[in-house]
Protein backbone atom coordinates (compact mmCIF):
# COMPACT_ATOMS: atom_id res chain seq x y z
CA UNK A 1 0.00 0.00 0.00
CA UNK A 2 2.70 1.96 1.25
CA UNK A 3 4.44 1.65 -2.42
CA UNK A 4 1.00 2.77 -4.45
CA UNK A 5 0.39 5.54 -2.32
CA UNK A 6 3.80 6.91 -3.71
CA UNK A 7 3.57 6.24 -6.93
CA UNK A 8 0.15 7.65 -6.94
CA UNK A 9 1.49 11.29 -4.91
CA UNK A 10 4.23 11.00 -7.72
CA UNK A 11 2.40 11.27 -10.40
CA UNK A 12 0.38 13.69 -8.82
CA UNK A 13 3.89 16.14 -8.00
CA UNK A 14 5.80 15.48 -11.53
CA UNK A 15 2.82 17.63 -13.43
CA UNK A 16 2.77 20.58 -10.54
CA UNK A 17 6.61 20.66 -10.68
CA UNK A 18 6.62 20.60 -14.58
CA UNK A 19 4.17 23.13 -14.79
CA UNK A 20 6.28 25.62 -11.97
CA UNK A 21 8.31 27.52 -14.41
CA UNK A 22 5.15 28.71 -15.98
CA UNK A 23 3.80 29.99 -12.54
CA UNK A 24 3.34 33.68 -12.40
CA UNK A 25 6.30 35.02 -9.57
CA UNK A 26 5.39 37.75 -7.39
CA UNK A 27 7.54 41.29 -8.17
CA UNK A 28 10.18 40.77 -5.87
CA UNK A 29 10.10 43.81 -3.31
CA UNK A 30 13.67 46.28 -2.39
CA UNK A 31 14.33 46.89 0.99
CA UNK A 32 12.21 50.07 1.19
CA UNK A 33 9.39 48.07 -0.14
CA UNK A 34 9.09 49.23 -3.71
CA UNK A 35 9.11 47.09 -6.60
CA UNK A 36 12.88 45.73 -7.25
CA UNK A 37 13.95 46.57 -10.64
CA UNK A 38 16.85 45.04 -10.77
CA UNK A 39 17.60 42.45 -13.29
CA UNK A 40 19.01 41.96 -16.96
CA UNK A 41 15.60 41.86 -19.35
CA UNK A 42 14.92 41.68 -23.20
CA UNK A 43 12.26 43.15 -25.27
CA UNK A 44 10.12 40.38 -25.44
CA UNK A 45 6.53 38.85 -24.81
CA UNK A 46 8.01 35.74 -24.30
CA UNK A 47 8.78 34.82 -20.63
CA UNK A 48 11.64 32.20 -20.17
CA UNK A 49 15.07 31.74 -21.63
CA UNK A 50 16.75 34.59 -24.30
CA UNK A 51 14.36 34.61 -27.13
CA UNK A 52 16.23 34.40 -29.92
CA UNK A 53 13.01 35.28 -32.26
CA UNK A 54 11.08 38.47 -32.97
CA UNK A 55 7.90 38.85 -31.18
CA UNK A 56 4.62 38.93 -33.92
CA UNK A 57 1.47 41.65 -32.68
CA UNK A 58 0.45 38.26 -30.43
CA UNK A 59 1.88 37.24 -27.21
CA UNK A 60 3.70 33.97 -27.64
CA UNK A 61 3.56 34.09 -31.00
CA UNK A 62 6.93 34.78 -33.73
CA UNK A 63 7.27 37.24 -36.20
CA UNK A 64 8.45 35.41 -39.54
CA UNK A 65 10.86 38.75 -39.44
CA UNK A 66 14.55 38.29 -38.23
CA UNK A 67 15.20 39.95 -34.45
CA UNK A 68 15.30 44.11 -34.59
CA UNK A 69 13.21 46.32 -32.50
CA UNK A 70 10.11 45.15 -30.81
CA UNK A 71 6.71 46.86 -32.00
CA UNK A 72 4.57 48.57 -29.06
CA UNK A 73 2.13 46.04 -27.75
CA UNK A 74 -1.79 46.94 -27.92
CA UNK A 75 -3.15 49.89 -30.01
CA UNK A 76 -0.64 51.89 -31.46
CA UNK A 77 -1.45 55.44 -31.42
CA UNK A 78 -0.38 57.53 -35.16
CA UNK A 79 2.08 59.91 -34.82
CA UNK A 80 0.93 63.69 -34.57
CA UNK A 81 3.14 64.43 -37.12
CA UNK A 82 2.77 68.54 -38.03
CA UNK A 83 2.61 68.98 -41.43
CA UNK A 84 6.55 69.75 -41.71
CA UNK A 85 7.81 67.11 -39.46
CA UNK A 86 5.39 64.53 -41.28
CA UNK A 87 7.34 66.13 -44.65
CA UNK A 88 10.73 64.89 -42.48
CA UNK A 89 9.56 61.85 -41.91
CA UNK A 90 8.51 60.90 -45.44
CA UNK A 91 12.36 62.08 -46.47
CA UNK A 92 13.51 59.85 -44.06
CA UNK A 93 11.29 56.91 -45.55
CA UNK A 94 12.24 58.19 -48.92
CA UNK A 95 16.43 58.20 -48.45
CA UNK A 96 15.54 54.36 -46.66
CA UNK A 97 16.91 56.23 -43.17
CA UNK A 98 20.44 56.45 -44.94
CA UNK A 99 21.26 59.60 -42.30
CA UNK A 100 20.21 57.08 -39.35
CA UNK A 101 22.38 58.67 -36.43
CA UNK A 102 22.69 55.15 -35.37
CA UNK A 103 24.58 54.45 -38.39
CA UNK A 104 27.28 56.42 -37.18
CA UNK A 105 27.24 54.61 -33.50
CA UNK A 106 25.51 58.04 -32.14
CA UNK A 107 23.57 57.39 -28.66
CA UNK A 108 19.67 56.97 -29.13
CA UNK A 109 17.16 58.14 -26.44
CA UNK A 110 14.29 55.98 -24.91
CA UNK A 111 12.15 54.72 -26.32
CA UNK A 112 14.10 53.20 -29.37
CA UNK A 113 17.01 51.90 -27.79
CA UNK A 114 15.18 49.76 -24.89
CA UNK A 115 13.29 47.84 -27.53
CA UNK A 116 16.03 46.67 -29.52
CA UNK A 117 15.10 42.92 -29.06
CA UNK A 118 18.75 41.58 -29.89
CA UNK A 119 20.47 43.36 -27.14
CA UNK A 120 19.68 42.94 -23.44
CA UNK A 121 18.81 46.06 -21.03
CA UNK A 122 19.95 45.67 -17.48
CA UNK A 123 18.29 47.27 -14.56
CA UNK A 124 20.26 48.04 -10.91
CA UNK A 125 18.38 49.26 -8.48
CA UNK A 126 19.67 50.94 -5.11
CA UNK A 127 17.66 53.73 -2.52
CA UNK A 128 18.59 56.69 -4.25
CA UNK A 129 19.10 56.06 -8.01
CA UNK A 130 18.40 53.72 -10.74
CA UNK A 131 20.99 52.60 -12.87
CA UNK A 132 19.95 51.18 -17.14
CA UNK A 133 22.87 49.67 -18.41
CA UNK A 134 22.26 48.93 -22.78
CA UNK A 135 23.81 46.87 -24.18
CA UNK A 136 23.64 47.87 -27.29
CA UNK A 137 25.59 50.74 -28.43
CA UNK A 138 27.12 50.30 -24.32
CA UNK A 139 25.27 53.22 -23.10
CA UNK A 140 23.90 53.74 -19.67
CA UNK A 141 21.81 56.12 -17.65
CA UNK A 142 22.03 56.77 -14.20
CA UNK A 143 18.17 58.22 -12.22
CA UNK A 144 17.87 59.74 -9.13
CA UNK A 145 14.76 58.56 -7.68
CA UNK A 146 16.25 60.52 -4.42
CA UNK A 147 13.84 63.84 -4.63
CA UNK A 148 15.94 65.95 -6.62
CA UNK A 149 14.79 67.72 -9.52
CA UNK A 150 16.58 68.28 -12.90
CA UNK A 151 19.94 70.30 -12.57
CA UNK A 152 19.84 74.28 -13.38
CA UNK A 153 22.95 73.59 -15.14
CA UNK A 154 21.64 70.80 -16.99
CA UNK A 155 23.37 70.04 -20.87
CA UNK A 156 21.32 69.30 -23.80
CA UNK A 157 22.58 65.42 -24.55
CA UNK A 158 21.52 62.49 -26.97
CA UNK A 159 19.60 60.79 -24.29
CA UNK A 160 18.14 63.68 -22.00
CA UNK A 161 18.28 64.39 -18.63
CA UNK A 162 16.54 61.68 -16.35
CA UNK A 163 14.83 62.09 -12.80
CA UNK A 164 12.62 59.93 -11.30
CA UNK A 165 10.13 58.73 -8.11
CA UNK A 166 7.68 55.43 -7.38
CA UNK A 167 3.85 56.51 -8.51
CA UNK A 168 2.70 53.58 -6.24
CA UNK A 169 4.20 50.63 -8.17
CA UNK A 170 5.64 52.12 -11.07
CA UNK A 171 8.50 54.18 -11.51
CA UNK A 172 7.91 57.57 -13.03
CA UNK A 173 11.05 58.88 -15.21
CA UNK A 174 10.82 62.22 -16.54
CA UNK A 175 13.32 62.89 -19.36
CA UNK A 176 13.85 66.59 -21.04
CA UNK A 177 17.15 68.27 -22.13
CA UNK A 178 17.64 66.63 -25.41
CA UNK A 179 19.84 67.69 -28.40
CA UNK A 180 17.61 68.26 -31.12
CA UNK A 181 17.94 65.57 -34.14
CA UNK A 182 16.91 62.49 -32.16
CA UNK A 183 15.46 59.62 -34.01
CA UNK A 184 12.87 57.81 -32.24
CA UNK A 185 10.38 55.97 -34.13
CA UNK A 186 8.42 56.04 -37.52
CA UNK A 187 10.40 58.93 -38.92
CA UNK A 188 9.94 60.69 -36.15
CA UNK A 189 12.97 63.40 -35.69
CA UNK A 190 12.46 65.09 -32.67
CA UNK A 191 13.74 68.73 -31.55
CA UNK A 192 15.03 70.29 -28.51
CA UNK A 193 11.43 70.43 -27.14
CA UNK A 194 11.28 66.52 -27.08
CA UNK A 195 10.00 65.29 -23.45
CA UNK A 196 9.49 61.98 -22.34
CA UNK A 197 7.31 60.55 -19.25
CA UNK A 198 8.56 57.14 -18.86
CA UNK A 199 6.84 53.96 -16.40
CA UNK A 200 8.28 51.45 -15.64
CA UNK A 201 6.10 48.56 -13.78
CA UNK A 202 6.90 45.23 -12.20
CA UNK A 203 4.34 43.52 -13.03
CA UNK A 204 5.50 39.81 -11.46
CA UNK A 205 9.41 38.91 -11.44
CA UNK A 206 9.30 37.81 -15.03
CA UNK A 207 7.68 40.68 -16.88
CA UNK A 208 8.17 44.41 -16.79
CA UNK A 209 5.72 46.39 -18.75
CA UNK A 210 7.17 49.51 -20.25
CA UNK A 211 5.10 53.22 -21.16
CA UNK A 212 6.62 56.28 -22.63
CA UNK A 213 4.30 59.53 -23.28
CA UNK A 214 6.15 61.12 -25.93
CA UNK A 215 5.71 65.49 -26.15
CA UNK A 216 7.61 67.51 -28.86
CA UNK A 217 5.91 71.06 -29.47
CA UNK A 218 7.91 71.49 -32.31
CA UNK A 219 7.12 68.32 -34.36
CA UNK A 220 4.09 67.03 -32.74
CA UNK A 221 0.72 68.45 -32.75
CA UNK A 222 0.22 66.61 -29.14
CA UNK A 223 1.46 63.95 -26.80
CA UNK A 224 1.09 60.27 -27.98
CA UNK A 225 1.71 57.03 -25.85
CA UNK A 226 3.63 53.98 -26.68
CA UNK A 227 4.15 50.80 -24.96
CA UNK A 228 6.29 47.50 -24.63
CA UNK A 229 7.18 44.60 -22.63
CA UNK A 230 10.57 43.23 -20.73
CA UNK A 231 11.22 40.15 -19.88
CA UNK A 232 13.41 39.04 -17.20
CA UNK A 233 16.16 36.75 -18.47
CA UNK A 234 18.22 35.16 -15.77
CA UNK A 235 20.92 33.46 -16.81
CA UNK A 236 22.19 36.23 -19.06
CA UNK A 237 24.59 39.07 -18.84
CA UNK A 238 25.36 42.34 -20.57
CA UNK A 239 28.19 41.96 -23.22
CA UNK A 240 30.75 44.78 -24.49
CA UNK A 241 29.35 46.42 -27.64
CA UNK A 242 31.40 48.30 -29.46
CA UNK A 243 29.54 50.02 -32.46
CA UNK A 244 32.95 51.84 -33.90
CA UNK A 245 34.66 48.82 -34.38
CA UNK A 246 34.47 47.25 -37.73
CA UNK A 247 31.36 50.00 -38.66
CA UNK A 248 31.05 49.77 -42.17
CA UNK A 249 28.21 51.55 -42.54
CA UNK A 250 29.42 55.22 -42.95
CA UNK A 251 32.00 54.43 -45.83
CA UNK A 252 29.16 52.34 -47.74
CA UNK A 253 26.88 55.84 -47.21
CA UNK A 254 29.52 57.82 -48.74
CA UNK A 255 29.80 56.12 -52.01
CA UNK A 256 26.20 55.31 -51.88
CA UNK A 257 25.51 59.12 -51.54
CA UNK A 258 27.60 59.64 -54.76
CA UNK A 259 24.75 58.42 -56.88
CA UNK A 260 21.13 59.29 -54.34
CA UNK A 261 19.22 57.85 -57.41
CA UNK A 262 20.25 54.36 -56.88
CA UNK A 263 19.41 54.12 -53.39
CA UNK A 264 16.21 57.04 -53.21
CA UNK A 265 12.72 55.50 -52.65
CA UNK A 266 9.61 57.85 -54.16
CA UNK A 267 7.01 58.67 -52.09
CA UNK A 268 3.61 56.57 -52.45
CA UNK A 269 1.37 58.04 -54.21
CA UNK A 270 -1.77 58.20 -51.73
CA UNK A 271 -5.19 56.24 -53.03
Amino acid sequence: MRIAAALVLCVLIAPLSAGQTDAVRPAPKASDGKPDLTGVYQASTRKGAWDAETPGDQPGVASPRSPGIVQATGAREPIPFTPEARARAQEVLNRRSIDDPAGYCLPLASPRITNVGLFPVQFVQTPTQVVILYEYLWLFRAIPIDGRPHPDDMEPSFMGDSVGRWDGNTLVVDVVGFKPGSWLLGGLVASDALHLTERYTRVDRDQLNYEVTIEDKKVLTKPFTQRSTLMLREGTHLREYSCAENNLDPKVYERMLKDPALFLRAPETPQ
